[in-house]
């Protein structure tokens, strides 16, 4: 079968283990690549050091692999794309569209936690100083593949966001717009914890005059405390045993149609059956209680 231009992606960072919330995401953004015959691409967002976990990275990996969802091409590191992040700010600067900021944290939340454009026209220099956006253009809306039109606070929306950090490291939603565009990404299938975010990157797309991917929000997995399954909130590493009650946990979780016995097909022919069957519309666009509450009981969940 001929593929198409699709192009998606999963980029995780290396601050801990995949966990059932991130094999969500994997999933969802592989079958929608894979039933649109399409490359599912994947790149580790490994920008902030000290976030950072050792060993994580080559353990995300691992996992994918033994999840059965495998990747074209080459694994991207952002750690070693830090010239093309330096070009991008380069270039904003020449076209005056970001500007040296050295209001301090404390500063701003005092204020109301929004950036007030204090530092806009008073031409500091960049010692000490993050890097803000000119917001020019700001976004208010966007369609989602899921959602639909999503609105997002207007002075959220038209804050000058930072896209590179007082410490010298560049920020999240700079380097996701460069590399994004990098891979030829279409669509960007990720979790709704993202969603806010999401019109500044638009904006940013539009400051570079790059053409804008999709965006398709998926629900987050929630533990039994209703809280959001993440590393953050020390969500169990994905089991290493037999993957496939894990992968059926998550193909219920984002209401798609199983095999009757898919207990007899090996980890391969799951997946193909999924991605045969895959069905965008049936996935919730809200949040819901994780299938599962703890690593030790996938086949018991599942019945």
């Amino acid at each position: 079968m001929q593929k198409s231009h699709y192009v998606g992606r999963f980029a995780p960072s290396p601050s801990g283990d995949l966990h059932f919330g991130s094999l969500i995401a994997a999933l969802g953004s592989y079958l929608q690549a894979r039933a649109r015959c399409g490359q599912w691409l994947v790149r580790i967002e490994d920008i902030d050091p000290p976030r950072e976990v050792a060993g994580a990275a080559s353990r995300i990996l691992s996992a994918l692999e033994h999840y059965g969802l495998f990747w074209d091409g080459q694994v991207i590191y952002q750690s070693q794309r830090h010239d093309a992040y330096r070009a991008a700010l380069d270039l904003l600067q020449q076209q005056g569209l970001c500007y040296y900021c050295t209001c301090p944290r404390s500063r701003i939340q005092h204020i109301g936690g929004l950036y007030d454009g204090h530092c806009r026209d008073l031409h500091f220099g960049p010692q000490g100083a993050a890097i803000r956006l000119r917001q020019f253009a700001p976004v208010y809306a966007f369609h989602d593949g899921l959602q639909g039109e999503l609105r997002t606070d207007p002075a959220l929306a038209s804050e000058d966001f930072i896209i590179r950090r007082r410490d010298g490291l560049f920020a999240y939603n700079l380097v996701v717009v460069i590399d994004d565009h990098f891979q030829g990404v279409t669509e960007i299938v990720r979790g709704a914890d993202l969603i806010a975010p999401t019109v500044r990157q638009i904006a940013l797309y539009h400051q570079l005059q790059l053409p804008v991917p999709s965006y398709l929000h998926l629900p987050l997995a929630l533990g039994a405390n209703g809280i959001k399954l993440s590393k953050q909130n020390h969500a169990p590493a994905l089991p290493g045993g037999d993957p496939r009650p894990v992968l059926v946990a998550a193909l219920k979780f984002l209401c798609q149609p199983l095999p009757e016995s898919w207990q007899d097909l090996d980890l391969s022919l799951l997946l193909s059956w999924a991605v045969a069957h895959w069905k965008r519309e049936n996935v919730p666009s809200q949040d819901a209680i994780a299938l599962v509450k703890n690593t030790s009981a996938f086949s018991k969940e599942l019945g």
